[in-house]
């Protein structure tokens, strides 16, 4: 018989011999991180990913620059002030504008309806880089007096950055309480594993995405996701980690088979923690959207490099500081804390406790299923930028005028099929104005169309559907284009994508909690609650942001719903994390009732042991993630907010009052599993079994107490 240990058992043997080569090879790794992948942000996509790369909108915009070398709307616009009628400075504007590389052409575009301004359409040319033209323009008109410049060019520049500057304000903001917190939770040394990890996962990730960058563009709102997940999932991680620890240092004392025992149990739950939230995220892949895979190949990039930071950086800190990460146990065996008899009390009346639980948070999560999906508009820029000036000026005193609304490119050789589509199209409801053809050459047509209202909103995104219904019935090639067709598109996609994502997510998180506990019960009643946790955090966001309340205290514009993308990170994020903490639970319960405790004895030493550090994880992931509730960015907010809130409803309801109360109403059936099923399970031997100690260990196979945190 083979006794030699494993890879990873070798691994984390050499880890913890040479720390201090092990953590100088980390250190050396992170500064190579921070050179490659530190300027990732600079290189990430601001704008777009919001409708499919192969939707009609998105082809109607590429037959339409391909027929013409420039884009088919303003990229620019200019709102020019028109003292008592005076227009002197438009010629000037669009002589500047005009000349500026990239720019197609400026022509001025209106005036406004009290003739305080005028406004003035730079189209861009389609090979030009948009972002860089935008700042161009911005440096040449700063010092322009009565000149501000907007636009979709300049919005997407602007947008990425006040993306950066809320990272930095939210790093600024977070990182000094997360630090007093982790001094607090961890105490000594102890609190500098986090920090170590926190910085690891997060440059570790940005060079990750530096790389997939190279071969998928990626969306810059997916940095905030990294940070605020990174630096939690870190805290998350370590805390499991030097917990388990502790209580082998009681037991073995600071010894090899300490950080073994710790890496084999604790690091395990990582590993498995890690892959659900990884995969949670990754079925946002499956959307073809650019900023929801952006999203998802970044959280579940960031979930294991998190996994793979901590598992590597405990074992050598054990080795470095051994004694020292222990800490003095104040009230006993964590079976006779406070967990522990809470969860006793929970046990004694579970049914109407799960009952009473899952009731309120069924009401919680009721505003969920009335959410009212809105496009990314013009309400989600901050008001201070010049973009966000231009565009509610378009709409109070433009009409909407500097971009069409609706927009069709048209591949015909009939010039008389191409006219009745564009007299058809503009006699629809929601067209103000005759249709304008123009012909582009090469038998390509485009005709625009001015809707009434929100450019995105409900009628023109009627006027979308009405005029794709009168192509295909004329038989004609016409694709439709604008922010009408965008949403829809965008809406239609999600749609058809939705219940295989859904399908994907429960199936494959069922799988892992299926490999770790070997029970096909305890996979569907984690779904299940993870979906409670999922509606009232996602209920709370609707109720805020949709109803436009709190606007004075979050700073935000309402626009009467929620964007889509966002609902599905929300719930993809919420979701992970709640298993991730479920998967801590559960392999504590599961340690102590295959080392011959009784259901509700496992069940209370498990939530006696992991209770306190769940709440003290919770609390540093939510203040982590939740720093990005200060974003100026509407949709990313939201996000902050809605984790943050998933989180702590996770900790302090669900693995308090409806585990354990479910969990004893089930009894043994919590591991139920048909025979072949658990025939292939104990084949695989995945799973989490009882700690392995040295052969003079008295203990072997009995729980271990656990030291209860300070202050938690």
């Amino acid at each position: 018989m083979d006794t030699r240990p494993s890879l990873p058992g070798r691994i984390i043997a050499i880890l913890h011999s040479f720390p201090r080569r092990s953590l100088a090879a980390v250190l050396l790794f992170v500064a190579l991180a921070g050179v490659v992948g530190g300027p990732v942000a600079g290189a990430l996509d601001s704008d777009g990913g919001f409708a499919p790369a192969d939707s009609d909108s998105t082809l109607a915009l590429e037959r339409l620059e391909e027929a013409t070398g420039v884009q088919p709307t303003a990229g620019v616009l200019l709102l020019v002030d028109t003292p008592a009628g005076d227009a002197s400075g438009v010629d000037e504007a669009v002589a500047t504008l005009a000349a500026m590389d990239g720019m197609a052409s400026a022509v001025p575009a209106g005036t406004a309806e009290d003739g305080s301004t005028a406004l003035v359409a730079g189209t861009l040319d389609a090979s030009a880089e948009e972002e860089a033209v935008a700042g161009e323009v911005l440096d040449e008109f700063a010092g322009v007096e009565g000149v501000t410049v907007g636009g979709p060019a300049v919005s997407g520049l602007q947008m990425g950055e006040q993306v950066e500057a809320d990272l930095s304000r939210a790093e600024l903001m977070a990182l000094p309480i997360l630090v007093l917190l982790s001094i607090l939770v961890f105490g000594g040394r102890a609190a500098l594993l986090p920090l170590m990890v926190g910085v690891t996962t997060v440059l570790g990730t940005f060079l990750t995405l530096a790389g997939i960058n190279q071969l998928y563009g990626l969306s810059v709102f997916a940095l905030n996701l990294v940070i605020g997940l990174g630096l939690g999932l870190a805290i998350d991680y370590t805390l499991f980690l030097v917990s388990r620890y502790r209580e082998e240092l009681a037991l073995q004392g600071p010894t090899a088979g300490a950080a073994r025992t710790t890496m084999a149990t604790a690091g395990r739950t990582v590993v498995y923690s890690a892959a659900t939230v990884a995969v949670a995220l990754a079925t946002l892949t499956l959307f073809p959207l650019g900023f929801l895979r952006s999203m998802g190949l970044a959280g579940a990039a960031v979930a294991v490099v998190a996994a793979a930071a901590a598992l590597v950086i405990a074992p050598a800190a054990f080795g470095l500081w051994g004694s020292k990460l222990a800490r003095r146990r104040r009230d006993g065996a964590a079976a006779e804390g406070r967990w522990y008899r809470f969860s006793h009390a929970v046990m004694r009346r579970p049914g109407a406790i799960a009952a009473a639980t899952a009731a309120v948070m069924v009401v919680l999560a009721a505003p969920a299923v009335q959410a009212e999906f809105t496009p990314v508009d013009g309400s989600v820029i901050p008001e201070g930028l010049s973009s966000r000036t231009v565009g509610d000026a378009l709409v109070e005193q433009y009409a909407g005028d500097g971009a069409t609304p609706v927009t069709i490119a048209v591949s015909s050789t009939d010039d008389a099929a191409v006219a009745g589509l564009a007299d058809a199209a503009s006699d629809l409801p929601g067209v103000v104005a005759d249709a304008r053809v123009a012909d582009l050459g090469d038998d390509v047509w485009q005709v625009d169309l001015a809707v009434a209202g929100d450019p995105a909103g409900a009628d023109a995104q009627q006027v979308v559907d009405d005029v794709r219904l009168l192509a295909e019935d004329a038989g004609v090639d016409a694709l439709v284009t604008g922010p009408a067709a965008e949403f829809t598109d965008q809406l239609q996609a999600i749609g058809d994508t939705l219940p295989l994502a859904i399908a994907v997510l429960v199936a494959l998180t069922m799988l892992v909690l299926w490999l770790m506990t070997g029970s096909v019960v305890l996979p569907v009643k984690a779904v299940l609650m993870n979906l409670l946790t999922v509606g009232v955090s996602l209920g709370a966001i609707v109720f805020v942001y949709q109803a436009g309340r709190f606007t004075d205290l979050l700073g935000y514009t309402p626009n009467g719903g929620i964007e889509l993308s966002n609902f599905l990170i929300a719930a993809a994020v919420v979701f992970a994390l709640s298993t991730d903490y479920g998967v801590f639970l559960l392999g504590r319960i599961k340690e102590s009732r295959d080392a011959g405790l009784s259901e509700r004895e496992a069940i209370a030493t498990g939530l006696g042991r992991t209770g306190g550090i769940v709440t003290a994880a919770a609390i540093l992931l939510a203040v982590a993630i939740g720093a990005f509730s200060t974003s100026e960015i509407t949709f990313m907010q939201q996000i902050g907010i809605a984790t943050a809130i998933g989180v702590l409803v996770d900790a302090f309801v669900v693995r308090s009052l409806l585990v354990p109360s479910l969990m004893a109403m089930m009894g043994k059936w919590n591991w139920w599993s048909p025979m072949w099923l658990r025939r292939v399970h104990d084949r695989i031997r995945l799973s989490e079994g009882a700690p392995e100690r040295g052969d003079d260990d008295e203990d072997r196979g009995r729980p271990v107490p656990a030291p209860e945190l300070a202050g938690v």
